[in-house]
């Protein structure tokens, strides 16, 4: 989006959130206190339901047990209605698909314990290619009406034929008018109604909604629609980043209907595909065929749509989505996590790679030390007593799910955990360490103080040179630096007449590196200096960064390796707003590239998320002011002056020509 850059400057005398605030939902009528699931026609049938499609598949619900677990809502998606209105300028159906008429489909769903759902659009014409059909565009109040006289209980209401200042273009991913206006007059016709009903808002992720779709609705999709194809899960993924912060009862941000059972992936994609909407908590619509004259679900699949922990995590009361944790590029996986209640934590390891093999997640990448009990969904294990880190055997593009209980808050080390001692020597194991580094904190606690001064002995794997620590009288607790290598598997041991109850390990808090400042740009890169609050933490952006466009620093270090390098992490500040709206069908990913190689080695890629949490269109800086942070390990430090290049430099993915505009990175030495 070079143009979208080029217009950020003309923004900088303007306000600008950087940080998200969610919004209020609509009075709460007590429709979706959890993410809504069901199913729809659209993802199988396209736009070409019928009466007897809609009968088949919703006794299926039923009898295959998927309504007990909260599959209830039957969407009839686009088709079901004709081009002209009735003679009182009501909607209708297509009596030639529906026989019987949409009354007595909502009759028969009922009669079954379902919910009865209805597609339409916000524009003049639904989406349904091909064929016309009377939108709800200027009938907002007596379209609503109809519903209710039909007896629904949710609406989704699309997108197209609805921009009149472009003369009503199909598709339009830049209007000239935020599409909110428009679900706004929607909300208060349904508003108006005798019952409430669940408004999904499907304007495919324009003028970021996320920002108003929760006080006019109760779900919003957050993009464009999902395609059968596997690329389709990364490009929405990527779109999901930003929307985490706004989820809540009753506001659910919709990543679109489900592919499981539709044939299109492996049963391991599958399983990533249910499990990352579960757990962002995105409603679980069932987009495959169930059962009609011709097709009825895999058993692999309906295992995969019934598995009741997945389902507990999207049900959780929390109601708290997965945000993304840690990204590896170049290595083919990534982490996302989030709170569930009870004090657990779902964790999601994804495996991007074409071949199966094992994945490791260092639980504190996602905030913990310590999980008393584990559960391997997919892999169907549990553990108990799970320190520091977990592995397992994860399928080509399959996931590793886990649930963490009876957990312990990341950097928390206690002897009778993870400790072992003779009476003199006290020995901790799975030591975690995000860099290496010679300035971490440690805070040892005793059991008793002291009661006149002493010493004790520290050493480390990374260190074994032991250092004295002196021990003030009546103290419990003392804190000194020590040494630790970046992973999961250090040791430290501390020789102490005292028994040690446990120790506190505390990271580097790093030195920030500004790109306005402390860079020097090539090539195309510019400096931009970005409205009040923007660009955080500070007010400029490094963009332009193409294969010719760099910045360069030059950031000393401490190494006292033998071999003379060492492991590093920085935490990497970026903007990325280039959302893929036109690009869905093809190579579009939402994803932009940022490289960053140490002393002339060769250059680590990161494919980051979009970041913005403005609109895209309207919004002063259009998005390309909002910050995200994720984090990398480099290798090649030395001691001294180190030189680092930030940069596009990504042979492997030549459908960005701009890398991601970068802020700065904060480095842990």
């Amino acid at each position: 989006m070079l143009g979208t850059i080029l217009q950020a400057s003309f923004f900088s005398a303007f306000l600008v959130d950087a940080a998200p605030h969610p919004h209020h939902r609509r009075a709460d009528n007590g429709v979706a206190k959890t993410p809504p699931m069901g199913w729809n026609t659209y993802n199988h049938y396209s736009c070409y339901p019928n009466e007897s499609i809609v009968h088949s598949n919703a006794q299926a619900l039923v009898d295959l047990g998927l309504a007990d677990l909260g599959y209830t809502y039957v969407t009839t998606d686009c088709g079901w209605t004709v081009a002209d209105r009735l003679a009182n300028g009501s909607l209708t159906w297509d009596a030639t698909l529906f026989p019987s008429g949409f009354p007595a489909l909502g009759e028969f769903l009922h009669g079954l314990g379902l919910l009865f759902g209805v597609y339409e659009d916000a524009g003049i014409k639904t989406c349904s290619e091909g064929q016309d059909q009377a939108g709800s565009l200027y009938h907002e109040a007596q379209d609503a009406a109809t519903f209710m006289s039909w007896n629904i209980d949710s609406l989704k209401y699309d997108n197209c034929y609805s921009d009149a200042a472009t003369d009503y273009p199909n598709v339009d991913y830049t209007p000239s008018t935020s599409p909110s206006l428009r679900y706004a007059n929607m909300t208060k016709a349904l508003d108006a109604q005798s019952r409430p009903v669940l408004f999904q808002i499907c304007e495919w992720g324009v003028d970021f909604p996320a920002l108003w779709a929760p006080a006019l609705g109760n779900t919003w999709r957050i993009g464009n629609d999902i395609i059968p194809d596997w690329r389709t899960i990364f490009r929405i993924l990527n779109q999901a980043v930003p929307n985490q912060p706004y989820t809540g009862p009753g506001q659910w941000p919709d990543l679109d209907m489900l592919e499981v059972g539709n044939n299109v992936f492996t049963t391991a994609e599958e399983q990533t595909h249910f499990s990352l909407w579960a757990i962002i908590k995105s409603p679980l619509v069932i987009g495959g065929a169930l059962k009609d004259e011709y097709t009825s679900i895999s058993e692999a699949s309906l295992e995969i749509l019934m598995n009741e922990d997945v389902i507990g995590y999207n049900q959780d009361s929390l109601g708290v989505g997965a945000g993304l944790k840690r990204r590896w590029t170049e290595e083919g996986y990534e982490v996302w996590s989030g709170p569930l209640s009870g004090d657990r934590i779902v964790a999601a390891v994804i495996n991007w790679d074409d071949e199966e093999r094992d994945l490791t997640l260092d639980l504190p990448d996602v905030g913990l030390q310590y999980a008393g009990s584990l559960k391997d969904i997919w892999g169907g294990k549990s553990a108990e007593g799970v320190k520091t880190s977990y592995s397992g055997s994860v399928a080509a593009h399959g996931v590793l799910l886990l649930e963490l209980g009876d957990i312990i808050t990341a950097g928390t080390y206690s002897t009778s955990l993870f400790g072992s001692s003779d009476g003199i020597t006290t020995t901790f194991e799975s030591v975690y360490a995000n860099t290496t580094s010679s300035k971490y904190t440690v805070s040892i606690s005793f059991s008793t103080a002291p009661t006149k001064a002493t010493t004790i002995e520290l050493s480390t794997s990374a260190n074994t040179t032991s250092q004295t620590i002196k021990v003030p009288a009546s103290s419990k607790t003392i804190t000194s630096t020590l040494s630790l290598s970046a992973g999961s598997t250090n040791t430290i041991t501390i020789k102490s007449g005292m028994t040690i109850d446990s120790i506190t390990i505390e990271s580097p808090t790093g030195t920030y590196y500004a790109g306005q400042t402390d860079f020097t740009l090539a090539g195309s890169a510019v400096i931009e200096q970005c409205g009040t609050s923007g660009c955080a933490p500070v007010g400029y952006k490094i963009g332009y960064i193409s294969s010719t466009g760099t910045a360069t620093t030059t950031i000393p270090a401490t190494v006292s390796s033998a071999s003379g390098t060492e492991a590093k992490y920085i935490e990497i500040d970026y903007i990325n707003n280039d959302v893929a709206f036109s690009t869905t069908w093809d190579w579009g990913s939402n994803s932009r590239n940022i490289t960053v190689s140490v002393n002339g080695g060769d250059p680590v890629r990161l494919e980051v998320p979009l970041s913005g949490h403005h609109s895209e269109l309207y919004s002063p800086g259009l998005g390309w002011w909002d910050t995200a942070t994720l984090g990398l390990l480099l290798d090649g430090w030395v001691d001294g002056d180190n030189e680092v290049v930030v940069a596009n430099a990504a042979d492997t993915d030549v459908s960005e020509t701009w890398g991601a505009d970068f802020v700065g990175l904060r480095f842990f030495d």
